[in-house]
This record gives structure tokens, C-alpha cells and sequence, in this order.
């Protein structure tokens, strides 16, 4: 199984359609996310939930997680039954987290795989910072924005902004990676998808979860450093070896320890595999 360490695409798939999961796994997406919770319709349930324990009973040349249904649901129980010691499990996504208790619940079940809390509410949102710490397992915490929107009656775009940036330092002081962002649910605008991610990564977000294999370009693109930003990274890794503490490099840019993490962090995702 190959790892991204720095995932920057997570392709959603229906769990009840084991043929799109297929072409999933050759898509080149970092992370595969099957989902058994919003793209099933109840009465498929039960074959999503086969499919998917058939599947990643074997190994699989990506990482896969799966997105089961809500633990206030029916569904929840045996989403967790089934996925129990599968060898192709790389990590449980848990839907609508709106409390610790959520996380430290779902930890209970499942042993030692690796979680994910995927915030959908104003309540969620206000507890961000204890989600994020409520347990080791816990790997990454990320925004459900179709749901929020709802819930919040947002209706322009920039209404989400205060939320998202909550999510990223929320992750941050948790020590978490950052999180990706929420889904561009039109697979046909790419425009639209590279300005909003454009705007995701101004706001701290890496990387995106998709629902398209044709999104999966557009966001790679936009998160990995230009060809100026990886020239600057060098630039200043380069006057940091060479001479320790602040200073300031020949174009009168400034350069300190923050700016040194930086540097390395940009450079860090060009060898992200």
C-alpha cells in the first residue's frame, strides 16, 4: 500500500456501487472514502455495507477510509461490526460529530484505526477544540459544509468563512494536520473549484475532498507549491543554513524561524509520497 503523508485528494464514492470504488482505486487520489452514509439511500444500506467489508477484506493500493453512517442512526452498529480487522481499513470517518463524546464512543469501537470528525453543525463548530482533542485515535477533523450551510440558513459562500477558520486552528492547536476542505459539489464547474480552493488554502486548509475524479487535477494543482514559491522555500532554507537566527535575504524580505517553517513545509509536499 502506498501512503500520501501529506494527502492533499480524498475521492468520495457511494459504498453501493462497487464498480465506481473500482475506478476509484485507479484514479490517482490520495485517499479513497467510501462512503455508506449520505450517497446510500436506506434501503441499500445492507449491500453498501457487504460490498464495501468484501472489499477491504484484501489490501489495497490506497489508502481507503470509510465514511459510515451517524451513531444516532440505525445504520451505525453494524457499519461498525462489519468493518471490524479488515486488512484494506486505513481509517473510520465519523459523520455529524457534534460533542467529544461522539469521538470517544466511536474510539471504543474500533480499536486502534486511525479517526476522522467531520463537523456539520453550530454545535459541532462550537465544540471544535474538544472534538479535536477528545482522543489519540483521532487523526483529523474537517467540515461538512452542505449540512452546515443548512443549519446555519448561510446562503453566500463567504457566510462559512468564520467556521472554516475555527476548523483550522482548531486542528492546528491539537497538534492535528490541517484539515482538507469540504467537497465543490459541482463536478462540471472547474473554474469555480480552483478560485475555491484557491481561497481554502489562503485560509489554512490542505488539500480537498472530491467527488469527481476530473476535480482531483484542479486540487492538487492549487495545493501544491508554484515554481516561485518552491524557488523562495529554497531561497531561504538555503540563507538559514548558511547563517543562523533572523536576517534578511538580498530582496529585503525578512526571514526567522516561522519563516523557516514555512519554507520547509512547502518544500516538504513536493516529496509528499
Amino acid at each position: 500500500m502506498t501512503t500520501a503523508a501529506f494527502p492533499l485528494t480524498w475521492l468520495y464514492v457511494p459504498g453501493d456501487r462497487p464498480h465506481v470504488v473500482a475506478k476509484a482505486l485507479g484514479s490517482g487520489t490520495d485517499v479513497v472514502v467510501i462512503d455508506l452514509e449520505d450517497a446510500v439511500a436506506p434501503d441499500r444500506k445492507d449491500y453498501a455495507r457487504a460490498a464495501t467489508a468484501e472489499l477491504l477484506a484484501h489490501p489495497q493500493p490506497v489508502p481507503v477510509h470509510v465514511r459510515i453512517n451517524a451513531l444516532d442512526t440505525p445504520w451505525a452498529g453494524a457499519d461498525l461490526q462489519a468493518l471490524q480487522a479488515l486488512p484494506g481499513l486505513a481509517g473510520v470517518r465519523l459523520p455529524k460529530v457534534t460533542s467529544p463524546e461522539d469521538v470517544r464512543r466511536l474510539a471504543a469501537r474500533t480499536a486502534a484505526l486511525p479517526l476522522y470528525a467531520l463537523l456539520e453543525s453550530a454545535l459541532g463548530i462550537e465544540h471544535a477544540y474538544a472534538i479535536a482533542v477528545a482522543h489519540p485515535a483521532l487523526r483529523g477533523i474537517s467540515l461538512g459544509e452542505s449540512d452546515l450551510r443548512a443549519d446555519l440558513g448561510v446562503r453566500d459562500d463567504i457566510g462559512l468563512d468564520w467556521c472554516r477558520s475555527r476548523i483550522v486552528v482548531a486542528a492546528r492547536a491539537a497538534g492535528l494536520a490541517p484539515p482538507p476542505q469540504s467537497v465543490h459539489p459541482d463536478t462540471r464547474d472547474l473554474n469555480g473549484l480552483a478560485a475555491s480552493c484557491a481561497h481554502g488554502r489562503a485560509l489554512g486548509f490542505l488539500g480537498r475532498a472530491a467527488i469527481h475524479p476530473r476535480q482531483l487535477p484542479i486540487i492538487e494543482r492549487a495545493y501544491l507549491p508554484t515554481e516561485a514559491e518552491v524557488e523562495q522555500a529554497e531561497t531561504v532554507i538555503k540563507a538559514a543554513t548558511a547563517q543562523q537566527g533572523a536576517q534578511a535575504l538580498p530582496d529585503g524580505s525578512f526571514i526567522d524561524a516561522a519563516v523557516v517553517a514555512t519554507a520547509r513545509r512547502t518544500l516538504s509536499l513536493l516529496n509528499r509520497h
